[in-house]
C-alpha cells in the first residue's frame, strides 16, 4: 500500500508547482484585465489589441465601446479587445 501512495507524490508536487507558476499567475492578470475593462469610461486613451491608439468617446453597453480614432473617425469596439489604457480619465465630481 506505501508504495502505490507513493507514486503518486511526484505527480501532486508537479501539478502543485504548475498550479503555482502557471495557472495561477495567469488567472490574477485575467482578473486584473477584467477589472480594468469594467472601469473605462469616456475620455480614456486606449490601445486596442490590434495596436490602434483612440480616445473612449462613448460606452455603448456592458460589452462594446466608441473609440474615435481621429478626429471623426470612430469605431466600436469590443472592450474585452483593449490591452492597455495609457491615459485614466478623473471621475467627474459629485
Amino acid at each position: 500500500m506505501q508504495g502505490g501512495i507513493a507514486q503518486f507524490v511526484p505527480l501532486i508536487l508537479i501539478f502543485a508547482i504548475m498550479y503555482f507558476l502557471l495557472i495561477r499567475p495567469q488567472q490574477k492578470k485575467l482578473k486584473e484585465h477584467q477589472k480594468m475593462v469594467e472601469g473605462l469610461r469616456r475620455g480614456d486613451q486606449v490601445i486596442t489589441q490590434g495596436g490602434l491608439i483612440g480616445k473612449v468617446t462613448k460606452v455603448k453597453d456592458e460589452n462594446e465601446i466608441e473609440v474615435e480614432l481621429a478626429e471623426g473617425v470612430k469605431v466600436r469596439v469590443v472592450q474585452s479587445t483593449i490591452a492597455n489604457v495609457i491615459n485614466k480619465t478623473e471621475p467627474a465630481a459629485s
